[in-house]
């Protein structure tokens, strides 16, 4: 299709204001009736899409010959690859990219960038040129239940810092990357994808906190920024979430802010939109308030309905087309700067990138450089018992799967890890909510133990009520060495005050459990620092 727009109808235009999931490894019919019905200018991948890296590189170039067959820009192939426990392929073949909240504690934006750099060109060789990382918001509420490690710290400048290298080492690998959530998300205790959060704080507070990580990343020059479904009543009188907000968009992000790349929203079929208002309606409204690409990420009627309500509002009046032009100028901007229509690389290419050994050694030195000691009462490192007894480590066991909360595969046995140093323990799993009928088995096994590692895992909010008794039991009842290791959630800290020693993984992916054993086992030295305030007693340390 000609980039000059003067010659597409209203229907092309508006469709490269899309962009769509669908629920398939290979292109399905949903997919293929939005690029070829309904001409639409991206697609988004979620783990639903995702075999191998040969099946995914295989379908990234069907799509984008669909498109090219259409007469079509190339699309926009996105997904969320944050690293750590946002990850959509998590397949053996890739790297392990870790996610903020480690890069945080390791502070250092050489190796920021470094993981960055990888990540983006594991996923340029697979055919994606987007990715909805990285998220920037500055995570200062310890009950904040979508966050959480998903941030770099609580620091603002320090998440602008790591965010601006990140966006920079994505964008020179030709992936685009996007800061995210407008105008910060961090400070809630809803997830917007069940509900609707509001930021009550002044303007003042959102400048110093909340806006300063954008700031970073518009002077990184971010090819994408993405909407958060939140409230902000200090930039929007009404109560609606920014995605919807022309005073957001518009006058914060466009005027104020100076932002002149592409907006998207994060997905309108999230509940904090979905329960308020109808998703048609929802699209038309965030493209008034200023977003150029419009995410619909799940259903094919809602997917059609949307295209079809802003076709609707525009031949009502309700949107201008110089306004869909606009919006449509910026998008064709970006697909001709990130080179979106040239080849990808082929099989033999993409087994050389996949395979680069350098890779591997980067991503162990940051974990190596993640793990923090927050406290310890002489109990490190653990030595061999001077009996038979192994140690035993107790594991809580990812079972739930969303597109959220996405379990890590790649998890590496701690107890073989600690094997390794010469401390013999074998891995107990458990429930990440253990009743009481489980707490006793449990207890029982750890009084034959010479050491035990109780690990923490916590997706989001507080530590589950079954895995905060158990430890409190342990802590009790134990008389040989007892640690507990957070392999998620920092704050997990804060419902056992009493332990003697806590330890901070941010991740229970194998290169943090390696990590985690080396110092346990007191064959590296923790050098990773707070990123996070976890309490008056353990503040922030970066």
């Amino acid at each position: 299709m000609n980039t000059e727009i003067a010659h597409w109808t209203l229907e092309q235009k508006i469709g490269q204001l899309f962009v769509c999931g669908f629920h398939d490894i290979v292109p399905d019919e949903q997919i293929q009736q939005l690029i070829q019905q309904y001409h639409i200018g991206g697609v988004i991948y979620f783990r639903r899409n995702i075999g191998t890296a040969t099946q995914i590189h295989h379908l990234s170039a069907s799509l984008q010959d669909m498109a090219r067959a259409q007469g079509l820009p190339p699309l926009l192939i996105a997904i969320d690859q944050e690293g750590g426990m946002v990850s959509r392929i998590d397949q053996e073949e890739l790297s392990l990219i870790p996610g903020n909240m480690s890069l945080g504690a390791a502070d250092d934006l050489d190796l920021t960038a470094a993981a960055a750099t990888i990540s983006a060109r594991e996923l340029y060789a697979l055919g994606i040129n987007v990715n909805f990382a990285p998220c920037v918001d500055v995570n200062n509420n310890p009950r904040n239940p979508v966050i959480g490690v998903r941030s770099y710290s609580e620091k603002p400048e320090t998440v602008g810092l790591h965010g601006a290298a990140a966006i920079r080492a994505m964008q020179a690998q030709n992936v685009a990357a996007t800061a995210k959530h407008f105008p910060g998300h961090g400070d809630t205790d809803v997830d917007s994808h069940y509900g609707l959060a509001s930021v009550p704080h002044d303007r003042q507070r959102l400048e110093q906190v909340e806006l300063l990580p954008f700031r970073h990343a518009i002077d990184a020059e971010a090819d994408l920024i993405m909407t958060a479904h939140v409230i902000f009543p200090a930039f929007e009188p009404e109560p609606i979430p920014s995605t919807l907000s022309h005073s957001v968009l518009t006058g914060l992000l466009r005027e104020q802010m100076g932002y002149e790349g592409v907006i998207v929203t994060d997905c309108l079929e999230m509940h904090a939109i979905a329960k308020h208002f109808s998703i048609p309606e929802a699209a038309v409204r965030a493209a008034q308030a200023g977003a150029d690409l419009l995410l619909v990420s799940h259903t094919l009627e809602e997917q059609i309905a949307a295209i079809e309500a802003v076709r609707v509002a525009v031949q009502e009046g309700r949107l201008s087309e110089q306004h869909i032009d606009a919006a449509l100028k910026r998008i064709l901007k970006l697909k001709a700067q990130r080179q979106m229509d040239t080849a990808p690389v082929n099989e033999a290419q993409l087994a050389a990138l996949l395979g680069a050994r350098d890779t591997e050694m980067v991503l162990r030195r940051i974990a190596a450089h993640s793990i923090t000691v927050v406290k310890d009462e002489g109990q490190l490192p653990l030595r061999r018992p001077v009996s038979a007894l192994e140690g035993l480590v107790i594991w809580p066991q990812v079972i739930r799967r969303t597109e959220v909360d996405e379990p890590a595969r790649h998890e590496v046995s701690l107890a073989e890890a600690l094997s390794l140093h010469g401390l013999p323990a074998r891995q107990l799993a458990i429930d990440v909510e253990p009743d009481e009928v489980e707490r006793q088995q449990v207890i029982q096994q750890a009084m034959a133990a010479g050491f035990v590692v109780m690990v923490t895992y916590t997706a989001a909010g507080e530590l589950p009520e079954g895995q905060a008794l158990l430890t409190r039991q342990l802590h009790e009842q134990l008389q040989v060495p007892f640690i507990v290791a957070s392999m998620r959630n920092p704050y997990d800290l804060n419902a056992l005050p009493d332990v003697k020693t806590y330890i901070c993984a941010y991740e229970n992916r194998k290169y943090a459990a390696e990590a985690l054993a080396a110092v346990l086992a007191g064959a590296a030295t923790a050098t990773g620092r707070l990123p996070v305030t976890l309490n008056e007693q353990y503040g922030v340390q970066i």
